[in-house]
């Protein structure tokens, strides 16, 4: 009895003692959204104590059980501001109630104290609750994610996401297990145009993590994408600064395991920060002028470096003007051996041994200047300008074994060829744009965007020897001699491609109340490529002229030897032979040439309902107007080729996204659309380009009958946001294609590689399993040991069907996988960010990042010629990053530590699956290993 009256005295204790106490509540907000988004996960705590909550979904927070007494809170979200509320006065049994917002503009709160700032959007939790919220299915990642995982440019970023892959060796993204053609990229919502012939999207690897403040892939259709639209699309977000002024710098170092000791060469012209010093001079003059040989590359050490830089300045009450730059160059050495070839009916040249060097350089500047009118109005001005360049020198047949079924003396041995040439693409982005909250039920939003890539390939040097096996034999009376079939056997390759695009945006939303929301708008975009190209090759007067040295032939190709020892050759001389000089040994016009014109202009209408508080419905219709057309001057072509090619639609695309939440961090989502697949200039334009070991050209027949791609798309998804920064979801979708598009080998001796609509259907079905999980975590809640995984599985089938005409095309099977489609993707992560306290709190983070896809068709053969297989690779990269107080950063990373064996093949031929170059390759050897990649580098914050 005694010790059950203890018992109720201490029980009733405790509850006047709760009673006497107080609560804090509150909701948080996100000032920078344009309508107060509620800010989850945000910490609050009281300053001093280890007593604070953590806000809801809704934003909302409680911290109970308060003593009476004044207070500071100290709100933090990660990646963005902590704010410090002080005077907080709590009262006995009484609950005080604290709204606030955290954003870059709130120092104009009475007495709240920033202690630091960063973006929101960047954070790894604000993107997830982006996610859930949205009603379109997508997927993001952050600055900060980027940062810490040691992701250097937006190719490598987006393989981080489920169900996306790489090229290996470029930027070339598959989105559930589709190619190039059947995605988007757009920069801030605008499109982006492609930097190469080959790619319909231009090089992810050409945007740096420091241009980058989230990528966001939509893999569900909404009707304010463009309709050309079948695995997704992907938006990079520029960079955006609104805080105190910062300057920051860093220079980093590293090699390629593969490299070391190698005597690197480069294109001769070039310079070492990639530039090509001769625009202004006439090809002819330029071959007579300059060297043939390649140069010294110096000593294969990579650099970086790249100083950052912004700061906001208050206008008024109530206006901000903020200004955010970064300039960065990087370079990157690397060197390639292994096999390389092409086999068509039967082998066509083979070289056991092949060599590359490469060298890359990558420069970036970015501008970005936001004045913020009010709470309002924003305007933004974005102008990005990068230049990429690869310098490439290759080796085939180094070791005297190559061969060749078109040789003059020997077919089995001895052939040997040297390509050296420099590819750069200067890319400028210009983007106005702006948001307006023209009452609390209007919003405006829009955007201009201008842009122009120049991409070159100026003075490409390419020689074919036979006989190369004689280097070797000790006998200074026998040499290798020039293969000499046809002029061009020996070549200076010159090529030009300028884009232009102007593009635009505009969106009004209309919220009639707090469950219906309508948006109507526009997109459309104008653009225009201009091709041309010429070459000179060298026709050798003498049969059997001999090369004394193959690393000398600058000794040959002199101006006291034209027209003696060797002539040069064009298709074109200056006005067409009217002046009747004939083709030798004078200029020439461009061999071929191609102007092409796409017009899109669209309009839409879609609406948000929701119904209750567990439905929300999107449906949405597009109605577009699509126009195309290319004109073409190339060679080779039948007399009663028009020369011309052009297709115009109107399209009525409608979507239907809906979402179920099953909880308040559970949903269920489905979506069904209607989108096209519009062919791009490169796969209708006819030139081919020929590589060293292979041929591609594009097709004017795809633009016929059937121009465009009918594609229906139906996704389901289950997603769980069961902690902070944590998620499961599971995804099945399914996709029809009707007239899909394929890179074929074409059914001949030459092995061209074009591109057909070969087949009537294609279908997709797969599924899609995410996975990320805190395992350790501090007292304030964040992660120390955390990982996360992605795993897809995609299966695809076409069926095939023969065609005549410009390309003929023969299967021998009646239906086969997509080009570009891996069966099964996985991409893993595990992150380790202790804290050492002892040492000013020393907080590294280090990360081992792991992907893999399965072998994939890199081109459909038909006839006798199997397909073109590219093998899977695994990839697994180590990061580790070191702050150092507020000041001091050294980061160190080991990438590609599997250094798995890249390669192509062709299937089924005669000698069953022989090595073979690449259809869409970086690279012309079939077999070679990347090397492993050793960096570190230092940053400081001033």
């Amino acid at each position: 009895m005694k010790q059950f009256f203890l018992f109720t005295m201490l029980l009733l204790s405790l509850v006047t003692q709760a009673q006497e106490n107080g609560s804090i509540a509150g909701t948080l907000t996100d000032k920078e959204s344009a309508d107060g988004q509620p800010l989850p996960f945000a910490s609050v705590i009281i300053k001093g104590t280890t007593q604070g909550s953590t806000s809801g979904f809704d934003g909302n927070y409680i911290i109970s059980n308060v003593a009476p007494g004044t207070y500071t809170l100290v709100i933090s979200f990660v990646g963005y501001e902590t704010l410090e509320v002080p005077n907080v006065v709590v009262a006995s049994d009484k609950t005080i109630t604290i709204n606030t917002g955290l954003g870059a503009s709130a120092a104009a709160l009475d007495e709240v104290i920033i202690t630091g700032t960063g973006s929101r959007k960047e954070s790894v939790q604000a993107l997830l609750i982006d996610q859930q919220k949205a009603v379109v299915q997508k997927q993001s990642i952050g600055a900060k994610e980027l940062a810490s995982k040691g992701v250097s440019d937006a190719a490598a970023a987006v393989t981080k996401i489920s169900g996306i892959s790489k090229q290996e060796g470029g930027g070339n993204v598959y989105v559930r297990g589709l190619g190039d053609r059947y995605q988007n990229t757009t920069y801030n919502g605008l499109p982006l145009p492609s930097n190469d012939i080959n790619k319909k999207n231009i090089d992810l690897s050409l945007f740096s993590s420091d241009l980058i403040q989230n990528i966001g892939v939509s893999k569900t259709y909404a009707a304010n994408f463009y309709g050309d639209f079948a695995a997704g699309n992907v938006n990079i977000a520029s960079k955006e600064y609104s805080g105190d002024f910062f300057i920051e710098s860093d220079l980093g170092t590293g090699i390629n395991t593969n490299a070391q000791g190698e005597n690197f060469v480069r294109s001769e012209g070039t310079s070492f920060f990639g530039y090509y010093n001769r625009y202004n001079n006439n090809p002819f003059a330029t071959i007579l002028q300059n060297g043939f040989d390649p140069v010294d590359g110096g000593t294969p050490i990579n650099i970086s470096g790249k100083i950052t830089g912004g700061n906001s300045w208050d206008i008024g009450e109530e206006s901000r003007l903020s200004v955010f730059a970064t300039a960065a160059f990087s370079n990157n050495f690397e060197y390639r051996e292994g096999q390389a070839g092409s086999f068509t009916t039967v082998e066509a040249v083979n070289f056991p041994n092949a060599e590359e060097y490469v060298y890359n350089t990558n420069t970036t500047a970015l501008l970005n200047l936001t004045y913020r009118i009010n709470g309002d109005h924003k305007i933004k001005f974005n102008s990005v300008f990068i230049n990429d360049a690869t310098d490439e020198v290759g080796y085939f047949g180094t070791e005297g074994q190559g061969r060749n079924r078109d040789a003059i003396l020997d077919t089995d041995e001895g052939f040997y060829v040297s390509n050296v040439q420099f590819d750069q693409d200067m890319i400028f982005v210009n983007q106005l744009l702006g948001t307006h909250t023209l009452d609390e039920n209007l919003k405006l939003d829009w955007a201009i965007g201008a842009n122009t890539v120049l991409a070159r390939q100026p003075d490409r040097r390419r020689i074919s020897v036979e006989g190369f096996d004689r280097t070797f034999d000790n006998d200074p009376s026998t040499n290798p001699i020039f293969f000499n079939n046809i002029p061009f056997d020996n070549q200076r390759y010159f090529q030009d491609i300028e884009d232009k695009e102007i593009n635009a945006r505009l969106n009004l939303e209309y919220t009639l109340n707090e469950n219906t929301v309508f948006n109507i708008g526009y997109n459309g975009r104008v653009k225009e490529r201009n091709f041309e190209n010429i070459r000179y090759g060298f026709d050798f007067i003498e049969p059997n002229t001999p090369v004394p040295d193959v690393n000398n032939l600058d000794a040959i190709f002199t101006q006291e030897n034209l027209g003696v020892v060797y002539d040069t050759f064009v298709f074109n001389s200056l006005n067409d032979n009217a002046s009747g000089i004939g083709n030798r040994n004078v200029p020439g016009d461009p061999e071929n040439t191609y102007t092409g014109n796409l017009d899109i202009h669209a309009g839409y209408v879609d609406a948000t309902l929701k119904l209750g508080e567990k439905w929300t419905f999107a449906p949405g219709i597009r109605i577009e107007s699509y126009s195309q057309d290319i004109t073409y001057d190339v060679i080779n072509l039948l007399s009663t080729d028009p020369g011309f090619a052009n297709a115009s639609e109107t399209f009525i695309l409608p979507s239907l996204n809906i979402k179920y939440a099953l909880k308040e961090n559970q949903n269920l989502r489905f979506s069904a659309s209607r989108t096209v697949s519009n062919p791009e200039f490169k796969e209708v334009a006819p030139f081919v380009y020929e590589d060293v070991t292979n041929q591609t050209g594009g097709n004017p027949n795809i633009l016929g009958d059937t121009p465009f791609s009918d594609i229906y798309n139906i996704d389901l998804k289950y997603e769980w946001f069961f902690g902070n920064s944590e998620i499961f979801s599971f995804a099945a979708f399914a996709k029809q294609i009707n007239d899909p598009v394929n890179l074929v080998v074409a059914n001949d001796a030459t092995g061209t590689q074009r591109y057909v609509r070969s087949g009537d259907q294609a279908e997709v079905f797969g599924a899609e399993l995410e996975l990320r999980k805190a395992i350790l975590r501090n007292e304030d809640e964040d992660a120390i040991l955390s990982f996360g995984l992605n795993v897809t599985y995609t299966f695809t089938e076409q069926d095939l069907k023969n065609s005549e005409g410009f390309i003929n095309t023969t299967f021998d099977r009646n239906t086969d996988e997509l080009q570009g489609a891996s069966p099964f993707l996985i991409n893993a992560d595990v992150s380790y960010s202790p804290t050492f306290a002892k040492y000013e709190n020393y907080t590294p983070v280090a990360n081992l990042v792991f992907s893999y896809f399965s072998d994939r068709i890199d081109a459909l053969g038909s006839g006798q010629l199997g397909n073109i297989i590219e093998t899977g690779i695994p990839t697994l990269d180590l990061v580790w990053k070191n702050s150092f107080g507020e000041h001091y950063e050294i980061n160190a990373s080991a990438k590609n530590l599997l250094n798995p064996t890249i390669e192509f093949f062709r299937e089924g031929t005669s000698l069953g699956d022989v090595p073979v170059s690449a259809a869409n390759g970086s690279s012309s050897i079939a077999q070679y290993k990347r090397g492993v990649h050793l960096s570190l580098q230092f940053k400081y914050k001033f």
